[in-house]
């Protein structure tokens, strides 16, 4: 998975958990929680999508990788 695609699953998965949100027009180093007020159940559902999106185990030692567009990519992409 590029960079790009990651960032793209990202954006359509917290479309699912915030659907009041537009991921679009988040900078890439916006802090996510932040930026689209979620809540500490609304990023656990976040993290959950995610890694049943992706196929890929994410740990809680994980979740500040998760923290922007960027290093969300940069994680899922394997950087």
């Amino acid at each position: 998975m590029t960079p790009e695609q990651a960032q793209q699953m990202i954006k359509d998965v917290l479309r699912e958990v915030a659907p009041d949100a537009d991921p679009d027009a988040l900078p890439g180093d916006a802090d996510l929680r932040d930026s689209l007020e979620l809540d500490s159940l609304d990023f656990l559902n976040f993290v959950e999508a995610l890694s049943k999106e992706s196929g890929r185990r994410i740990d809680e030692d994980d979740y500040p990788r998760l923290a922007t567009l960027a290093s969300g990519a940069e994680f899922l992409a394997g950087s």
